[in-house]
C-alpha cells in the first residue's frame, strides 16, 4: 500500500513539473504582433497657414491743428460720419503779449500815417484842380493815400489774427477751425473742452484733435513665420474669420509682405496686408482680432495614406504592404514609395502603391482581428 502511494506521490509531481515547465514555455513562446491596416484612397485636402493680426481702415488720419490754442467746441464725437472739409473743432487762440503789443502799435502807427497822407492827399488834390501841380504828381499822391489805406487794413487784419486766430477777410479759411481732411467716420476723439493744443510745426508733431478713417475700405494687418512667408505670393486669396462674427468667414485677397522681418519672443515674423470684401450687412469696428487661412498648397482626388503608416530612413521613404494574413498571421512587404502633400494627418502618395492597397498601421493592443 506503500508503495502504491509513493508510485501515486511521484506521477503527481512529475506533472505538476512538466505542466509547469509547459506553462512557462508557452508564456515565453513570442505572440504575433498584430497592426492596423489602413486602405489606400482617393482624398482631397488643403496645407493651410493661419496668420493672426486684426482689421483696420486702410486710411487712417490725423487731425492735428494749425494753431496753438485752447479747444472752445466740439462739433463732433466718436462715431460721427464727416466729410472733407467738415468742422470737427474750434480753438480759441490765446495770444503772447509781446505779438499782442506788436500788433497793436502797428494799427496806431498805421492810423497815423494815413491821416498824414490823406491831409497831404487833399491837399495835392486842391493844387491839382488849380492847375498848380502835375497829372504825375497827382498820380503819386493818390498811390499813396491807397498804399496807406491797404497798410492800415493788414495791420487791423492781423490785430485780429493775433487776438482770435482769424481775420475778417479769410473767415472761412481761418485754422482756428479744425476740418476733417478726408470723408469717413470719427474713430477717436481723445481731446475734451478746455483742452490745450499745440500746433504741428518741425519740432513738435502736434496734439491730435481727431481720427478719421474710411471704413468702407479696410484691410487685415497680420504677421506669418518665416518658414512660410517664401511660400506665399501677392494676389493670393485668403479666408478671414473675425473674432467678433462668430460663425462666417470672409474673402480677401493678399496685397502686402512686407521685406523685412521682426523678432517676436525668439521667431522671425513678417507683416503682410490683405484687401478685405466685407459685405455692407456687416458692421466691422477697427481693431477687430482676425485670423487670415491662407491655403498654401491643395490636393484633389490623388492616393493618400495617413502620414503615420510613412516610414522614413535617410532620405527613402517606405510602407509596409500588406501581402497575405493566413492562419491570422499578417505578412508584410516593405515597398519604397514617392510621397507629396501633407496637411500633417493625411499625405499623397505619388507612386508606389495602388488604389485598394492596405498598408501597415499602429501596432493593436487589445489583439482583435484587424479589420481590412
Amino acid at each position: 500500500m506503500k508503495k502504491v502511494f509513493k508510485i501515486v506521490l511521484l506521477v503527481f509531481f512529475g506533472a505538476l513539473v512538466l505542466g509547469t515547465f509547459y506553462m512557462l514555455w508557452c508564456k515565453a513562446r513570442p505572440r504575433p504582433i498584430r497592426y492596423e491596416l489602413l486602405k489606400v484612397d482617393t482624398v482631397s485636402f488643403e496645407n493651410i497657414s493661419v496668420a493672426t493680426g486684426k482689421v483696420s481702415p486702410r486710411d487712417e488720419v490725423l487731425i492735428k491743428p494749425q494753431i496753438s490754442g485752447i479747444i472752445s467746441e466740439l462739433k463732433k464725437e466718436a462715431g460721427d460720419q464727416v466729410r472733407a472739409g467738415d468742422v470737427i473743432a474750434t480753438v480759441k487762440v490765446i495770444p503772447e503779449m509781446s505779438s499782442l503789443n506788436a500788433a497793436e502799435s502797428r494799427v496806431r502807427v498805421a492810423e497815423i500815417d494815413l491821416r498824414q497822407v490823406e491831409s497831404e492827399y487833399g491837399r495835392q488834390k486842391q493844387l491839382y484842380e488849380k492847375g498848380v501841380i502835375s497829372r504825375e504828381e497827382m498820380d503819386q499822391s493818390e498811390a499813396d493815400y491807397d498804399k496807406a489805406r491797404e497798410e492800415l487794413d493788414n495791420a487791423r487784419d492781423n490785430l485780429d489774427i493775433v487776438k482770435e486766430g482769424i481775420s475778417k477777410k479769410m473767415a472761412q479759411l481761418s485754422n482756428t477751425q479744425i476740418r476733417s481732411t478726408i470723408d469717413g467716420m470719427v474713430l477717436d476723439v481723445p481731446v475734451k473742452v478746455g483742452n490745450s493744443v499745440i500746433q504741428a510745426n518741425t519740432f513738435n508733431d502736434g496734439t491730435t484733435i481727431a481720427t478719421v478713417a474710411d471704413m468702407n475700405d479696410l484691410i487685415f494687418i497680420g504677421k506669418i513665420d518665416e518658414t512660410e512667408v517664401g511660400r506665399i505670393h501677392v494676389g493670393m486669396p485668403i479666408k478671414l474669420t473675425i473674432g467678433a462674427i462668430q460663425n462666417r468667414t470672409f474673402d480677401a485677397v493678399l496685397e502686402y509682405i512686407s521685406p523685412q522681418g521682426v523678432e517676436e519672443n525668439g521667431a522671425i515674423l513678417f507683416e503682410i496686408k490683405a484687401a478685405a470684401n466685407l459685405p455692407d450687412s456687416v458692421e466691422v469696428r477697427a481693431g477687430y482680432s482676425a485670423n487670415a487661412q491662407i491655403v498654401l498648397d491643395r490636393a484633389e482626388g490623388v492616393l493618400g495614406i495617413p502620414e503615420s503608416a510613412v516610414q522614413f530612413s535617410g532620405d527613402s521613404t517606405f510602407v509596409y504592404v500588406l501581402r497575405d494574413s493566413l492562419e491570422g498571421n499578417q505578412n508584410f512587404e516593405k515597398r519604397p514609395v514617392e510621397i507629396g502633400l501633407s496637411n500633417g494627418i493625411q499625405v499623397e502618395v505619388k507612386s508606389g502603391l495602388t488604389q485598394g492597397e492596405q498598408v501597415r498601421g499602429n501596432a493593436m493592443t487589445d489583439q482583435k482581428t484587424a479589420k481590412p
